[in-house]
């Protein structure tokens, strides 16, 4: 059995040597790890798979005391799955293809690992690049007017489908926080729309 942990925290010494350890004491083989920390916001990032004997492993035990022993000290935001599963992934588009054909494209040559019911859109443009690759295309308009209303509708759509996390691909809209609260950490952003902060055009400036 092969699980994918996901962990960010504050940066602190000793997690990598924590987790591994605690992976070891039960029984785990590490295959793959990668981590990064953004010294800006002093955030750790961590990315671990590794192989149990399925027999003997007990994924809600270990779930259990993971978060008892180090979620708890290190104050750790983390999620565990088993590989083997196709998670769903909802694509939320605009006007711009590129980001779409991309994803798109990788998907069809089995590079991406996911199941992707529909792809979403404020707008029309991108509806036949939907068809070409045979995935459900929904239009939901968003205006000042009938933003609650569409974000009402998206929700629905997400829940329908049991969509298990979203991509972000150049969708030129702000993204709800009923959305951001039904989805944590589960949206995936390639486009500084995401961010209030930097709202409507020419962000960088």
């Amino acid at each position: 059995m092969r699980i994918t942990l996901l962990i960010h925290c504050p940066d602190q010494s000793g997690i990598i040597s924590a987790v591994t350890g605690f992976v070891h004491n039960h029984r785990g083989n590490i295959v793959y790890l990668d981590q990064h920390v953004d010294k800006e916001a002093n955030v750790f990032f961590m990315r671990l798979q590794s192989d149990f004997d399925g027999e003997n492993f007990s994924i809600s035990s270990f779930k259990e005391k993971f978060q008892k022993k180090l979620a708890k000290t290190y104050e750790m935001e983390w999620s565990m799955h088993q590989d083997g599963t196709i998670p769903k992934m909802a694509l939320f588009v605009s006007k711009y293809n590129h980001c779409l054909y991309d994803l798109l494209s990788r998907f069809r040559s089995g590079e991406l690992e996911v199941d992707i019911p529909f792809i979403l859109s404020n707008h029309l443009e991108l509806k036949s690049i939907a068809e070409q690759f045979a995935i459900p295309f929904y239009h939901i308009p968003v205006t000042k007017k009938t933003r609650e209303e569409a974000e009402n509708a998206q929700l629905q759509l997400l829940t329908e489908h049991k969509i298990d996390f979203i991509v972000l691909a150049r969708y030129m809209q702000i993204v709800s926080q009923k959305i951001l609260d039904y989805y944590p950490n589960k949206i995936i952003n390639i486009h500084h729309s995401f961010l209030p902060a930097f709202a409507g055009a020419k962000p960088y400036h």
